[in-house]
């Protein structure tokens, strides 16, 4: 018995994202943390009573999933496809200048657009930069596909797909000098190199498993920390020492 065809309600998703409260409060998770229900609140701009609302929504969508900790709730993205939903809108959504409401707000979007997680791997212009150096240097080289309309390989519609980057084997001895397991990568079902168009730069960031497994590792070195606000991560001088003499990156002031 043949069961009946089921197409993804891409309607009921686009609705549930329509909502400015709901999408804020899915851009402060796509950081790849997960958040106290009165963060997310926060983040939104509305009262606790309503985010939960929303969150219920969210929930019963399967965009995120909810855990309680103790007397709090936490929430977390359901998988890394939200992010990656998210960031590729973020590519193709109108830009509307908004006033600075105050020093605060300036100084946090200035951050995000410098160093972010975007997922479970580095974002921002210090993501973009890491990419294009890993380029440069050989240890990852990317070929375009082949475009059969002739539109190019840059079009936010292919977002993700329409380079292939290969990791070389420069760039596996590398990487597992810094203390990435490559082979192990390479038998997970996620890819190990792919990549995002970056919404802020608008250039390629390192996604997939190699992109996780980098994050990762600077984070265990204390290369990186997390911001206060949601998704903000932040390079020690220890990190800026390091990219510097592991990777030959000089990341920028």
């Amino acid at each position: 018995m043949e069961h009946p065809r089921r197409d993804p309600d891409i309607a009921r998703a686009a609705r549930l994202i329509a909502s400015a409260s709901r999408a804020h409060m899915l851009k402060a998770l796509s950081g790849g943390r997960p958040l106290a229900a009165s963060v997310l609140a926060e983040e939104a701009g509305v009262t606790p009573a309503t985010a939960s609302v929303h969150l219920r929504r969210l929930t019963e969508a399967g965009l995120v999933v909810g855990e309680q900790r103790g007397r709090h709730h936490y929430y977390r993205l359901a998988s890394a496809e939200v992010s990656t939903a998210l960031e590729a809108l973020a590519v193709i959504a109108p830009t509307v200048p908004a006033p600075v409401a105050s020093l605060r707000v300036s100084s946090r979007e200035n951050a995000l657009r410098r160093s972010r997680t975007c997922y479970d791997h580095l974002a921002g212009s210090l993501g973009v930069g890491l990419m294009e150096t890993f380029v440069s240097q050989g240890l990852l080289t990317g070929t375009p596909k082949a475009e059969e309309d002739g539109r190019g390989p840059d079009l936010p519609a292919a977002y993700g797909r329409a380079l292939e980057y290969h990791l070389t084997g420069k760039g596996g001895e590398v990487f597992g000098r810094f203390g990435v397991d490559v082979a192990r990568l390479s038998t997970r079902r996620r890819p190990v190199v792919r990549y995002c168009v970056d919404w802020s730069e608008r250039r390629h960031h390192l996604a997939g498993g190699l992109g996780a497994a980098l994050t990762g590792r600077f984070f265990t070195l204390d290369w990186l920390r997390y911001g206060v606000s949601p998704r903000v991560v932040h390079l020690t001088e220890t990190g800026r020492r390091g990219l510097a003499d592991t990777f030959s990156f000089e990341a920028p002031a």
